[in-house]
């Protein structure tokens, strides 16, 4: 079972979807019962690094996030789900995000060729092929929507880069951990084929 975690930060019908097509049954809760009993879990989110902060706090969901992630359970950060698995981000200044994966979330500077947000389609380079990119060739496209951007502290864990305006660390992967910048739901076959491959990665030690 694929448990998604509702923090109401937007975004989840269509993980929701995306995940009905390829069979599963997704169950879309808070609760952490049912996030504990799930065999992988998902964090979405769209919006304020700050406010989903706030919420997932508020609603007790940043230990059970822990408790997930430390029973080895597939875990897949999507979008604002990637930022917040890191230390900071200059959108919200004095907020700390979960702080599992070492490193900060940057605005992309402001460039006269680009525009902020950045909302399309952008190829991905693999500077360490991960296993949610199994069967996908290297330079296929992937659908973002953000203004910030990660730095990871940990270039072993960078999976997939992208360019915009800045290098851009577009995927990462450390153990059981997972996270996109971009939307695999919304990334054609592709995209789906990430959401396949995750819901297929064993979990360790089982």
């Amino acid at each position: 079972m694929v448990a998604i975690i509702d923090y109401d930060a937007g975004n989840i019908k269509s993980v929701e979807k995306a995940l009905q097509f390829l069979g599963e049954e997704p169950v879309v809760t808070r609760e952490r019962e049912k996030i504990l009993r799930a065999d992988r879990v998902i964090l979405p989110g769209v919006g304020s690094f700050g406010d989903a902060m706030g919420k997932l706090r508020c609603f007790g969901l940043e230990e059970t996030i822990r408790e997930v992630i430390g029973e080895n359970v597939p875990f897949l950060g999507i979008c604002l789900g990637l930022q917040l698995l890191f230390e900071r981000s200059e959108e919200s200044p004095g907020t700390e995000g979960l702080g599992i994966l070492k490193g900060e979330i940057l605005r992309i500077p402001q460039r006269a060729d680009i525009k902020i947000p950045h909302i399309g389609w952008n190829s991905l380079e693999y500077p360490g092929k991960g296993r949610l990119f199994e069967g996908i060739e290297e330079n296929v496209y992937v659908y973002f929507v953000h203004s910030y951007y990660l730095k990871a502290a940990e270039e072993d864990i960078v999976t997939a880069v992208t360019d915009y305006g800045t290098r851009i660390h577009a995927s990462v992967e450390k153990g059981n951990v997972f996270a996109c910048q971009f939307h695999p739901e919304k990334s054609s076959d592709a995209g789906l084929q990430m959401l396949k491959n995750f819901i297929h990665i064993p979990r360790e030690g089982k």
